[in-house]
This record gives C-alpha cells, structure tokens and sequence, in this order.
C-alpha cells in the first residue's frame, strides 16, 4: 500500500516531486508508525464492515481501527466480537486477501476492552488473523497495561504471528490530573519501553480528558485552545516523544466534527491559497463541512510533535493525508541539513532563501521531515494541499 496509491499514476506524477513510499505491513515499525495516517475508527457492529474496509482502501484509508470499547454498548460486545470473526473470514476469502483494485488492506487493529479479549479474539479469528496488525489497549497505564502487552504476546505466539502490534491509548483521568500526572507518565514510560518492540505508536484520548472537566470544544475550536488538554498533550511529548531516540509516535487527537453547524467565529480557512480558478468552490465545501477547523488542528498537530490522527469519518482522512505530505521548501531544507559534509554543524541560508538553517539544532527535524517524506512523499514546487486535497477528494 501507499499514501495517495488511491489516485492515478499520472496525477501523483504531476503532483509529487518524489512520490510516496510504498510499504506493508512488515515494514520496519518506524516506518509503519510514520505511514499510519488518519486512522479510520469503525464500530465493530457493522454488519458489511468487511465490504466497508475495502471500500475506504479504494479511497485511499491505510489503517483503520474496529472498535470493541466506547462506541459500542456494552450489551453489544458478544454480538461484535462474532461480527469481527465473520468479516474477517469474509477479507481473507479474497483469492488475494486484497481489495478490489488489487491492492493491500489497511492496516487493521482492534480496539478491545480487556487483556482477555486479545488471545481469545486471535484464536477465533483462526487463519484470518494475518490480516490483524494489532490492538489498541484503552485507557492504559502502567497497571492495567502490563496485563495487555502481556496477553498481546500470548496471541502472538499462540497464532504464529511474527508481530502484534499495541498501540495504546492515553486516556486516563490520573494523566489529566496535575498531581498524578507526573507518576503517570513515568509508569507509563516503564511500561511502553519494557514492551518497546511491540509498541507502534500511542494515541491521545482527548475526548475523555474533556470528559472529567464536562467539557466539550466547538468546531471552532482546536484541541489546544482547551488549554487543560493543550497542558496533557505537551507532558505527553516531553515524557515520551523525544528525539533522542527513545521517543515513539504519538499521534493527533480526534476532531468529531463532520456536519454544518451554526458558527459563532470567523472561519479560519485562508483565502489566499484557494484564489486558483475552480478551487474557491473546494473552500467552500470544506468550511460548510466543518474541516476548516480540522485543518488548522492538523498543523498544531504537527507543530508540536504529533505525527497522524485519530478520525472517525472518511471525510477527515484526505485533508490529514493532503497536510501530511513534506513540501517541496521543507524537503530542500532538511535535505540541505543532513548533507555528510554538514556533519560537523554550521549554519547555512535555506535554498528558499527565507530562513537560517542551523544544522545541530535542526538535524533530529530534518530527519522526522525525511521520514516523512518516505511514507508521505514530497509535493512539487509549485503544488501545495489545496492541490493535494482536490486530487484525493475527486477520485
């Protein structure tokens, strides 16, 4: 599979100044983690969820999650787990295990209750867990995350997988807290480095931090201009994103908005880059839709060390995919930084002669950004996102 795989070779050729990567499930780990994307959320309950995951593949969905945990009711569990064990036999009866165009599957994880849940729902899935890459463990901590990792290598090596992967979720209300949080994140430190090659990435719950305040953002709205929120999602990096490498992957908050709603504000949706012909009418849709907000999430997203996000309706994972993608300026810079004759530091003018580029401080940037470009790709000079966002939502 590949970002933008979705859309015609001869428009990523005119978009892309080096196209995006392609990769499988049994990429290196950083790669996958970098390549997850927006990641769909689906219930679980869904009676055509098979026919559904092919068709978010074909638009271009690389990782989804079906949901066993708080968007299903709790007397819907038993009905869910059986549901999973149905659609997935019906993916694996693919003579390729693919979807119609031929291509992969998304990366696939369920999100499930209880450390139990994880050997039991393998061994059901029988020869269908090939197209598992994982679980995601709910509001985990150190005490109830070990048992989950615990019972995810009990189904690895119960099912013959060569990796499952776990990606937990930070959620819990000692995190929010100020007087707990520092000790909760230093369990949580424990636990996810003891289990460091099976952890993938980690997932804010930004819902259930707004939830012990009885708070709730409007789509005018970031999660960072909640600032308790804004508070978590910054101890979160400094304690287990760092560049050092002994960081991981944290990715974005979910944005929950995806109908027209009265506003209160001014959208912040920019006009300048949609003064193109034909493309005034892609603003518009996108500030009727409520995404104007969602983008400008995406960027402080970006901006303060987060890398994919949690979306739970296709209409949000073009414009997450679309700001994902390296600029051409970004790409020139960080490959300026990284060049070997650089290696003893420096300060040099960017190629865009618009900026310092000082080599020591921006390298372990420079690196993230190439990753980046790998899974994502590098745009061309003159293509920005509304060119990227277009190509995605038209086909």
């Amino acid at each position: 599979m590949r970002h933008f795989g979705h859309v015609s070779p001869t428009v990523r050729k005119d978009l892309f100044h080096q196209e995006p990567a392609e990769f499988t499930g049994a990429s290196p780990s950083h790669v996958l983690a970098a390549a997850l994307g927006a990641t769909l959320y689906s219930p679980a309950t869904r009676p055509a969820l098979a026919a559904d995951i092919r068709k978010q593949a074909d638009r271009g969905v690389v990782s989804m999650v079906l949901c066993l945990e708080d968007s299903i009711s709790d007397s819907d569990v038993t009905g869910a787990e059986e549901n999973l064990v149905r659609q997935f036999a019906d993916l694996d009866g693919d003579s390729a295990g693919g979807v119609e165009d031929g291509s992969e599957l998304p990366l696939l994880f369920i999100r499930v209750r209880t450390p139990e849940q994880i050997p039991d729902l393998a061994r059901r899935l029988g020869r269908s867990v090939r197209h598992l890459a994982g679980f995601v463990l709910p509001k985990f901590d150190e005490r109830r995350g070990v048992p989950f990792l615990e019972a995810l290598a009990d189904a690895e090596a119960a099912s013959g997988r060569t990796r499952l992967y776990a990606m937990p979720v930070l959620e819990t209300p000692e995190l929010l807290h100020l007087e707990t949080r520092v000790e909760a994140l230093a369990g949580i430190s424990r636990t996810v480095n003891s289990h460091r090659e099976r952890v993938l990435a980690l997932r804010l719950g930004v819902t259930d931090f707004c939830s012990a305040y009885g708070l709730r953002r409007t789509p005018d709205m970031t999660a960072y201009d909640v600032q308790i929120v804004a508070g978590v999602i910054a101890d979160v990096v400094n304690v287990l994103s760092r560049a050092d490498g002994t960081g991981f992957t944290v990715t974005g908050p979910v944005w929950e908005y995806f109908r027209s709603q009265q506003r209160l504000f001014k959208p912040q949706l920019r006009r300048s880059p949609f003064l193109e012909e034909g493309v005034e009418d892609l603003r518009t849709a996108l500030i009727e839709h409520d995404l104007d907000g969602l983008l400008r999430e995406i960027e402080l997203d970006r901006a303060n060390g987060l890398l994919g996000k949690t979306c739970i309706h296709p209409a949000h994972v073009t414009p997450v995919h679309a700001l994902s993608v390296v600029s051409h300026e970004e790409f020139c810079d960080a490959q300026d930084i990284l060049r070997p004759e650089r290696g003893g530091g420096g300060v040099m003018r960017s190629a865009y002669t618009n900026k310092m580029n000082e080599v020591k401080p921006h390298r372990a940037w420079a690196e993230r950004t190439m990753l980046r470009a790998e899974v994502f790709g590098v745009a061309k000079e003159q293509v920005g996102f509304v060119d990227l966002l277009a190509a995605g939502l038209q086909v």
